[in-house]
C-alpha cells in the first residue's frame, strides 16, 4: 500500500502550513485566546477562502469532496499551530453528523453555510454522570405536535459558547430490552430554553456546560431515525478520534523538533548538551514514538472507510489507544529535556503538551480504549 501524499495533498498541506506561520505565531496565538470569542474572526474566514471548511463535504452538497486522508493532513497541521478556532467542531464533529446523518434537504440548507463559514456547529453528547459512555443519555426529548421538546444538560460542549446550532443527543423513551433509545437534534443556540456556560479549557480552547429547558425543535431539525440514532454518534465520534489521533501527530512532531533545537543551543559543561548521549538516546525514542503514532493514525484513518462497523471502532481504539500513550512520553520527555523553562506560560512546549493531555481525554482516555478493546477480544476473539 502506497502511504505517500499526493501532489493535491502535499500542495494543501503547504497552503495551509504558510498561512498558519504567517498569521498564526505563538505571540500572536496569545493574543486570539485573550480575545471575547477565544479565537479569531478574521482566520476563520481566511479557512473558508481555503476552502478548508467545504473541504469535507461532497460536491454535490456544496463542498469539495475532499478523503478522511485529506481531513488527516489539514488536521495534522492545523495540530502544528495549536489553533483556536471552531474546525473541528463545527467541520469534523458537525460536519459528520451532516455527512453521515442529514438527508438531502438537511445539507442542502446547512452545508453551505457552513462551507462559506457562515453556520457554527456543536455537538453535545456527554453529560455529567456519562463520563465516555456515549449511550448513558438523560436529557429528554418529547414530542411536541409534528416536531420535539429537548430538556436536560450537557457538559464540555467543544465551542459550545460560539455556535450558532448544536447537534444534541437525546432518550426519546424507553424500552423493554432496557437499551437507550436516543435521538440526535439539532438545537438553535439562542432559542428559549437554552442556556450556554461558556469557559477556557485547560489547553485554552474553549467549552460549555449547555442547559436545555423545553427547547422546541422542528421536525427538519430531527437526524437520523427518533430513538435510534446511537449508530449514527458512534459513526461521528469514530470519525472525531481519528482526526484527533492526526491533531496530535502534529503536536508531537513540533515538542520534537523544539526539544531537538533547544538541546543544540543550550550550553551547559563547556558545550550544547545536545552531545550528551544519554539526551541523544531520549531524542532518539522521541523520533520513534512520533513515528509510531504517525502509523497508527494512518491506520486508523485508512479503517474509517470500513463497513464494519465493529472493525472500524476498533481500529480506531487502537490508534487512540496508542496516541495517548506516546503523546504523553514526547511531552514528558520534552518537558523534561527543556529543565524549568519548558514548565512557564513563555515556552511554547508547555501549551503543546497542555492539548496533548487533552486529546487525550475527549472521547476515551487511553485506558478507556485499552479495555474497550479487551473487551472487544473477549467477546469476538
Amino acid at each position: 500500500m502506497d502511504f505517500d501524499l499526493s501532489e493535491e495533498q502535499n500542495i494543501l498541506k503547504d497552503s495551509i502550513g504558510r498561512l498558519l506561520s504567517d498569521k498564526y505565531s505563538f505571540e500572536k496565538r496569545r493574543h486570539y485566546q485573550q480575545s471575547a470569542k477565544g479565537w479569531s474572526d478574521a482566520l476563520w474566514s481566511d479557512y473558508a477562502g481555503m476552502g478548508l471548511l467545504a473541504l469535507p463535504f461532497a460536491e454535490e452538497d456544496g463542498g469539495l469532496g475532499g478523503s478522511d486522508v485529506d481531513r488527516m493532513v489539514v488536521s495534522e497541521v492545523l495540530g502544528k499551530a495549536l489553533i483556536l478556532e471552531p474546525y473541528f467542531a463545527t467541520v469534523i464533529l458537525g460536519g459528520s453528523v451532516l455527512r453521515h446523518g442529514g438527508t438531502p434537504e438537511q445539507r442542502a440548507r446547512l452545508v453551505p453555510q457552513v462551507a462559506e463559514g457562515a453556520l457554527k456547529l456543536a455537538f453535545a453528547c456527554l453529560e455529567p454522570q456519562s463520563r465516555y459512555d456515549l449511550g448513558d443519555v438523560e436529557t429528554r426529548a418529547e414530542q411536541a405536535g409534528d416536531g420535539w421538546r429537548v430538556t436536560g444538560k450537557k457538559t464540555v460542549v467543544i465551542h459550545g459558547g460560539s455556535a450558532d446550532r448544536i447537534f444534541v443527543t437525546a432518550r426519546t423513551g424507553e424500552t423493554a430490552d432496557g437499551k437507550t433509545p436516543v435521538g440526535l437534534f439539532l438545537v438553535d443556540a439562542t432559542a428559549a430554553g437554552v442556556a450556554i456556560d461558556d469557559y477556557l479549557t485547560h489547553d485554552g480552547l474553549r467549552a460549555a456546560d449547555v442547559t436545555f429547558d423545553g427547547v422546541a425543535v422542528s421536525a427538519q431539525d430531527v437526524f437520523g431515525t427518533p430513538g435510534e440514532a446511537l449508530p449514527l454518534v458512534q459513526r461521528v465520534v469514530d470519525e472525531a478520534i481519528a482526526v484527533l489521533c492526526a491533531e496530535a501527530l502534529g503536536a508531537m512532531t513540533v515538542m520534537l523538533d523544539l526539544t531537538v533545537d533547544y538541546l543544540k543551543v543550550r550550553n551547559q559543561f563547556g558545550g550544547p548538551i545536545a552531545r550528551f548521549q544519554a539526551l541523544q538516546h531520549r531524542a532518539s525514542e522521541m523520533y520513534v514514538a512520533v513515528e509510531q503514532a504517525r502509523s497508527m493514525t494512518l491506520f486508523a484513518t485508512a479503517m474509517l472507510a470500513s463497513p464494519d462497523d465493529e472493525e472500524r471502532s476498533n481500529a480506531v481504539r487502537a490508534a487512540k489507544f496508542s496516541i495517548g500513550r506516546e503523546g504523553r512520553f514526547v511531552g514528558e520527555s520534552a518537558i523534561q529535556l527543556h529543565g524549568g523553562i519548558g514548565m512557564t506560560m513563555e515556552n511554547a512546549v508547555g501549551h503543546y503538551f497542555k492539548r496533548m493531555t487533552m486529546i487525550d481525554l475527549l472521547f476515551g482516555d487511553s485506558d478507556h480504549h485499552m479495555a474497550a478493546l479487551a473487551d472487544s477480544n473477549a467477546r469476538f476473539g
